[in-house]
């Protein structure tokens, strides 16, 4: 797919909408466009967690690969399944919720069992991974809005779904395997 753009600076949402894939016209505030940004903030998030790890290994190539299914979604989402264009357009096939499920399961066998719930931290990577796996879910959430009032492709939620366990065994790989998780330690009840 060959995509030229000549132009950056448009105006054409100045006034508060902006473009779907098939030409119509929406305010920027609908839900359609809040998920489209809430994949793109977890894109974005996904970028800093690359730059802050080897870009030469296996992890990376992951993680690129992530970063072109999350633009795949938003092209799915940009063209709505019951629009004009609906026939044309690429949906995102359960083959890739294979492979995220694939790359979540390589991750999670060498790490040590869990034996309590894990606080966000530990290295830089991790604490990153546990954010965008916070977007992740902000993402879900704005996706199921979605799909409460319009048709909505499913594999997408499922990968989302799927995307959160990514992250969160990703951070827990960015901790030594989970060897150097932070682990919740409840308040004892009276101190403060």
């Amino acid at each position: 797919m060959s995509i030229r753009i000549d132009k950056i600076v448009t105006r054409g949402g100045d006034g508060g909408q902006t473009s779907l894939g098939d030409g119509s016209r929406v305010a920027k505030d609908e839900v359609r466009i809040e998920v489209l940004g809430a994949l793109d903030e977890v894109n974005a998030m996904v970028g800093l967690v690359q730059a802050h790890i080897p870009a030469d290994g296996s992890v990376a190539r992951q993680l690129t690969e992530v970063q072109n299914l999350l633009f795949d979604m938003g092209a799915d989402i940009c063209l709505p399944e019951d629009g004009p264009m609906a026939a044309r357009a690429r949906r995102v096939e359960e083959a890739a919720l294979l492979v995220l499920e694939r790359r979540i399961e390589e991750l999670r066998v060498r790490q040590s069992p869990l034996d309590g719930f894990v606080l966000p931290g530990g290295s830089v990577p991790a604490a990153m991974a546990h954010m965008t796996r916070t977007q992740v879910r902000r993402a879900e959430r704005r996706m199921v809005a979605l799909a409460r009032v319009e048709k909505v492709n499913p594999v997408l939620l499922k990968i989302l779904n799927r995307l959160s366990d990514y992250f969160f065994v990703l951070a827990r790989h960015f901790n030594h395997d989970g060897q150097t998780d932070i682990v919740w330690q409840p308040v004892p009840k009276g101190e403060k």
